[in-house]
């Protein structure tokens, strides 16, 4: 398999198509079938097909049940390009790629697709879809993205980064036409026993069907303070306490239980609730659950660093008591993968610390090991520490624990250091594949999309974890922002090509499993209850296949925590 073709779809269901040569352009007759499904599945030697872009022409191909191994996403490639050249921003279409090499005016790109409640059906389904550019126009686009590749900073590095971004491509597609399996009845009970019946409120939610704790928990907050408060609205939680002589900057979790009052108990869980009645409550179920499997629509790269987003369904946010309703067929597990300190291992690879490599060098607890060497054996502390240097925590016991990683680990620390020197000077960042942070922009601080925001309070995150508040000015903020992008996008980047490799092994197995889900650091495959100890070595041997194609030949390992479960709840 090395031949690599182009293809476009064309309004009637058809195909255009060509060989491609080394250069990018046709090595051979433009033809015009009339299936486009036809037309992929008649050649299954093609080894990688160029297109536009993957939701174009993708789903088609998979309502037809042809699935193919590789692509090159053109606009996916151009987005990339435009950021490496540092252009993040400007249009990445195909029509706004051939424009510029014209000189010609740029058209803007589409608003991107709002995912609408109770149309998910729709998401990655087949529909009419027309090229925007003439299929020689598209090749030349194509050709033009080839030389720009050479011209990256490291070429090699950076045709992986927009093959794996490719890859991923495929696989969102494909885990949106597979599905998660989700139990409707489950979670209906789940939300009864939670929030009790719905029935419809007076007063502040006139007309809402309104669940009966949700309605409790507000009149003892209100009772609590002495008048009535709207919980679900944060500055008059936050001009309520001050009534009381408490002043809060937020209505975050950990800022309150800090607080002694007796409308914290109640608030507190009254949030909780809260989101989950409109995150993943009943209205949600109506709308993104059908034949028994929740669809999301996967964005790759939906961030600046990389890491996946979706268009609506709230799918990389799911409570821990709502992933009950996440439940295998019959006969069917869960196989729930979590990649082990993932973005302290990517460090080591990419920072080539000699000290730091050694330590991310076992499949054992990364913590552990660090405590035992630098830490007298305190796990989290070591972890504080070594989450405080990526993030660039610097208050507290911050610049003390800097110290010490940097007298037991410099290299490392120099990359992080490196990383936030030329982000404040406006300089751009890349992760280790290519991927590039934009330069700094305006006034204001970033949030990890890159776009300015209000800067938060440093403290806890959800789980835990410390999250890093931004700093005041824009320089340390962007400082901070580029420390913790080299990390996080580099681990995305490896992410991308552990998802094709794990993709790849499936299939090569002739496995009736399918991936349904991913995060970040987590990964889920619905498979045959006797295919679940083969996905699970898969699992493994992709994560460190990953780390070699990424970052060569490293002592680093790239382990993961795997469960197989019937509920993904039982999974944590």
């Amino acid at each position: 398999m090395t031949e690599r073709w182009a293809l476009a779809a064309t309004e009637a269901g058809g195909a255009t198509l060509a060989p491609l040569g080394e250069d990018g352009l046709p090595s051979g007759p433009v033809r015009h079938e009339p299936d486009l499904a036809e037309a992929v599945r008649d050649r299954p030697d093609v080894s990688r097909w160029v297109w536009r872009s993957t939701a174009e022409i993708y789903p088609a191909l998979l309502a037809a049940g042809v699935r193919v191994n590789r692509c090159y996403d053109i606009e996916d490639a151009e987005l990339l390009l435009l950021g490496h050249e540092g252009r993040l921003g400007e249009p990445r279409s195909a029509a706004a790629a051939w424009a510029r090499l014209h000189n010609a005016p740029v058209p803007a790109d589409p608003p991107p697709r709002a995912a609408s409640p109770g149309a998910q059906d729709s998401l990655f389904e087949p529909s009419p879809v027309t090229t925007p550019l003439p299929f020689d126009a598209l090749l030349e686009v194509y050709a033009a993205q080839q030389r720009r590749h050479e011209a990256a900073e490291h070429p090699g590095r950076m045709r992986l980064l927009t093959a794996a971004e490719s890859a991923g491509m495929l696989v969102a597609a494909e885990m949106n036409v597979a599905g998660l399996p989700w139990r409707a009845d489950v979670h209906h009970a789940l939300l009864t026993e939670l929030l009790g019946e719905r029935y419809a409120g007076g007063g502040r939610n006139a007309g809402a069907a309104e669940p009966r704790r949700l309605a409790e928990l507000a009149d003892e907050i209100s009772a609590a303070f002495g008048r009535r408060v709207r919980p679900d609205l944060p500055n008059d939680v936050i001009k309520a306490f001050a009534q009381a002589g408490i002043r809060i900057k937020s209505t975050r979790r950990w800022e309150l239980e800090e607080i002694d009052h007796p409308a914290v108990r109640p608030l507190v869980e009254y949030k909780k609730l809260y989101r989950i009645w409109t995150a993943h409550g009943w209205s949600w179920l109506q709308d993104w659950v059908r034949d028994g499997r929740f669809r999301p629509e996967y964005t790759p790269g939906g961030t600046v660093s990389g890491r996946w987003t979706t268009n609506g369904g709230g799918a990389l946010q799911i409570p821990k008591i709502i992933r009950r309703a996440v439940v295998a067929d019959p006969g069917w597990r869960l196989v729930v993968a979590d990649a082990d300190q993932m973005e302290p291992r990517v460090l080591a690879a990419i920072s080539r610390d000699r000290g730091l490599m050694e330590v991310a060098g076992s499949h054992e607890d990364l913590y552990t090991r660090l405590s035992d060497r630098a830490f007298s054996g305190d796990r989290d502390h070591a972890k504080i520490a070594l989450l405080g240097a990526v993030y660039g925590q610097t208050s507290g016991d911050g610049l003390k624990n800097l110290a010490a990683l940097r007298r037991r680990f410099p290299a490392a620390v120099a990359y992080v250091d490196d990383a936030a020197k030329a982000g404040e000077e406006g300089r751009l960042v890349r992760t280790w594949l290519g991927r590039t942070s934009p330069p700094a922009v305006g006034a204001g601080d970033f949030d990890e999309a890159g776009i300015p925001q209000e800067a938060p309070a440093e403290g806890p995150g959800q789980d835990g974890e410390f999250t890093p508040g931004y700093a005041s000015s824009n320089t340390r903020a962007r400082g901070r922002f580029t420390r913790n992008f080299v990390v996080q996008g580099s681990a995305a980047d490896w992410a991308l090509l552990m998802l094709a490799a794990l993709r790849q092994s499936i299939a090569m197995a002739g496995l009736r499993a399918e991936l349904v889900f991913f995060q970040h650091d987590e990964v889920i495959v619905h498979c045959p209850q006797e295919e679940a100890e083969k996905v699970t070595a898969a699992i493994r041997a992709a994560g460190d296949l990953a780390g070699r194609v990424a970052f060569g030949e490293t002592p680093v390992r790239f382990p993961f925590t795997v469960a197989v479960v019937e509920c993904y709840a039982d999974a944590k």
